[in-house]
C-alpha cells in the first residue's frame, strides 16, 4: 500500500507540474518499487510457507523499519532553527527546486528580494515579490510533522509485521508431511 501510494505521489506530482526535478521522482518511484517487490517477497513466501523468503523479508522489513523509524524521529525532532538552515543549504544547493518553488509559491529569493537576479514567478515583473523563506519555512514545519507521524505509525505497523511473520515462518506448515521436522 505505502509503495503503490509512494508511486501514485511522485506520478501526480510531475503530472502536475509541481515537481520537475527528476531525481526526485526517481527516487520516490523507486523507493516506492523497493517496498512493492519487498511486500511481494512476502507474499510469496507466506503462501509458499518458504522459510528462507519468510527470514528474508523479516530481516529487510527490520532494517526498513530502523530506517523509517531514524527519519521519522529525526522529522519530529527537528526545531525551528534546525528547519531554516536546513532550507537555507537546499536553497543554496538546487536550481530546479528553487525555480519550483518560486514558481509555485510565488516569491522571489531565499530572505531577500533582489532585481538582479533573476526569478521564475509571475510577481518578478512587478518588483513586489515576497521572499520565499518564510513561505517555505511555514509550509515545511507543517509537512514535517504530517510526515513524521505517518513515518513513526508505519513503522510501527512495520513492527507488527516483523513479529508476525516470526509467529509464521515457526509455524510447521500444514501441507508438509507430518513425520517432517518443521
Amino acid at each position: 500500500l505505502v509503495s503503490l501510494l509512494l508511486i501514485g505521489i511522485a506520478a501526480w506530482g510531475i503530472g502536475f507540474g509541481l515537481i520537475s526535478s527528476f531525481r526526485v521522482v526517481g527516487v520516490a518511484i523507486a523507493v516506492g518499487i523497493f517496498l512493492f517487490l519487498i511486500a511481494l517477497v512476502g507474499l510469496i513466501g507466506a503462501v509458499k510457507h518458504h522459510q528462507v523468503l519468510l527470514f528474508f523479508y523479516m530481516i529487510i522489513l527490520l532494517l526498513v523499519f530502523i530506517v523509517q523509524f531514524s527519519v521519522s524521529c529525526a522529522c519530529l525532532a527537528l526545531n525551528k532553527e534546525q528547519q531554516s538552515q536546513l532550507l537555507e543549504v537546499g536553497w543554496n544547493n538546487t536550481n530546479s527546486a528553487r525555480t519550483d518553488i518560486e514558481r509555485n509559491l510565488n516569491c522571489c529569493g531565499f530572505r531577500v528580494f533582489d532585481l538582479n537576479e533573476t526569478c521564475s514567478s509571475d510577481c518578478y515583473s512587478s518588483h513586489h515579490c515576497p521572499p520565499c523563506a518564510p513561505i517555505i519555512e511555514e509550509y515545511s514545519g507543517m509537512v514535517l510533522r504530517f510526515v513524521g507521524g505517518i513515518g513513526l505509525f508505519f513503522s510501527f505497523t512495520e513492527i507488527l509485521g516483523i513479529w508476525l511473520t516470526y509467529r509464521y515462518r515457526n509455524q510447521k506448515d500444514p501441507r508438509a508431511n507430518p513425520s517432517a521436522f518443521l
